[in-house]
């Protein structure tokens, strides 16, 4: 998660994203985002979530592929089922070379996440900044 919140930071506006303690709040005008891997697991833990989402704005859902291949059927069919709950999806491609790094300021010195980073905040920034 310390990776993608990284991948999120950028340099606009001074936001900054960070991950939330279970029991702590979103703080007023955030765009709240949720983190899962492309599998059914990871859709269904989504699903349960949003479940009990309540009030709260419609959380944008980064959904980190989990293998180089697509999605299993389930998980699309998942996905489609929930997009009305999210503000939006954003999809990060399989980066192997993050399987083998220890903080996500390493992950960023790799040309390949700072490229998935600059087209993560180009999809959230381009619909969620009209």
């Amino acid at each position: 998660m310390a990776t993608v919140a990284r991948m999120l930071d950028g340099d606009a506006d001074d936001a900054r994203a960070r991950v939330l303690a279970p029991t702590e709040p979103v703080p007023y005008g955030a765009q709240p985002v949720l983190l899962a891997e492309s599998t059914v697991y990871g859709m269904t833990c989504v699903e349960e979530l949003l479940q009990r989402w309540g009030p709260l704005p419609k959380p944008w859902l980064v959904l980190v592929s989990d293998a180089p291949a697509p999605p299993v059927p389930d998980a699309r069919y998942l996905l489609r089922a929930l997009g009305g709950r999210l503000a939006g999806v954003a999809r990060v491609a399989y980066l192997p070379v993050l399987r083998g790094v220890r903080t996500a300021d390493e992950a960023l010195e790799h040309k390949d996440v700072l490229a998935a980073a600059g087209r993560l905040r180009r999809t959230m920034e381009g619909t969620t900044r009209r």
